[in-house]
């Protein structure tokens, strides 16, 4: 195999995600009548935001080579903390600060904080008393949810402070200011994993943690720090989510946790760690959001959309396994 025809394939291995998008977006365009316009796709955008920055902070912490299975509680209860505090009706508490425009950077403090100080809880467990991360961080998806109810009683928080609703309604270049601060996420991340040691750490932890911690290199700082992240991320989805529905509900983002993970592992990170880059996640959170638009469009039910992200789920580990056999055979 020449040099050449390497490149070329390794390259679309790496970007394999974004080819089956471009695909995908190409064959509904020519099939499916109105999906190919820019306000369709501006909502496939739109629709991805809340979605896209969970599935950052779980993308971390895989990519370490862990999991975090409490992001879906943990924004929830982002949400609800934002929810109480500066929503005007039903268990709102309608906190009003001067100048309004306060209330935009103490609640999304708030939601950050509520989402790292379980990381640190998540972290400590799991990197320091070396408890299991699946236990750990199932128990946290129950006991924050659980939290979430006892919280809100069941009830809700409605009509959130225009201030902070303003980035939900406010839009630039057709896309509201939500999408762009996923987006931006996204972009700060991603530089984050390819250009600091952090990142580059946090590849070769997920890889070879032993190995790792023999190079001097210190492992369990470094997820300790994935933890944290992960929940502080999960806390901004859930302020995301509070701006989105201009509240929070007691069963807000229900079912979020399990569309992150399809995310995660379409864009191509690994389940074992190692592998995985977040531009690759962010096109499988856009190529679930085309799917979602699409059944929309045609009408189908709602239940094909849970089906459909199954088998994209089981196609996407396939895919990674052939994907590994063709890296072993080009090495």
């Amino acid at each position: 195999m020449s040099p050449r025809t390497r490149h070329i394939l390794e390259l679309v291995l790496d970007n394999l995600v974004w080819f089956m998008l471009v695909f995908v977006l190409a064959v509904f365009s020519i099939f499916i009548p109105n999906f190919f316009q820019l306000g369709i796709f501006a909502n496939i955008i739109e629709a991805s935001s809340v979605l896209g920055v969970m599935s950052i902070g779980l993308a971390l912490v895989i990519i370490a080579g862990h999991m975090d299975l409490s992001v879906e509680s943990v924004a929830a209860l982002s949400a609800m903390a934002v929810g109480i505090m500066f929503c005007s009706s039903g268990i709102g508490l309608g906190v009003q600060l001067h100048p309004d425009w306060l209330m935009v950077p103490v609640s999304l403090a708030i939601a950050l904080a509520v989402g790292a100080i379980i990381g640190v809880i998540n972290g400590f467990l799991i990197v320091r008393l070396k408890m299991s991360a699946f236990i750990i961080t199932l128990a946290s998806y129950i006991w924050v949810r659980g939290l979430v109810l006892v919280v809100s009683g069941g009830r809700s928080a409605q009509d959130l402070a225009p201030a902070i609703r303003w980035f939900g309604i406010q839009r630039l270049a057709g896309l509201p200011l939500t999408a762009w601060i996923a987006v931006g996420c996204f972009v700060v991340f991603s530089l984050i994993m390819a250009k600091t040691p952090f990142g580059r750490h946090l590849v070769m932890i997920g890889g070879n943690e032993t190995a790792t911690f023999r190079a001097g290199i210190r492992v369990n700082r470094n997820l300790i720090i994935a933890f944290v992240l992960a929940g502080a991320i999960a806390g901004l989805a859930g302020w995301l989510l509070a701006i989105r529905t201009s509240g929070a509900t007691a069963n807000l983002g229900v079912g979020l946790l399990f569309n992150a993970f399809a995310a995660v592992v379409i864009g191509g990170v690994s389940l074992k760690g190692g592998v995985g880059t977040l531009p690759g996640v962010y096109a499988g959170v856009l190529l679930l959001s085309a799917i979602n638009t699409a059944i929309n469009l045609m009408g189908l039910p709602a239940n094909f959309t849970q089906v459909i992200h199954g088998l994209l789920v089981l196609a996407a580990v396939l895919l990674d396994a052939f994907k590994q056999t063709i890296r072993q055979r080009l090495a």
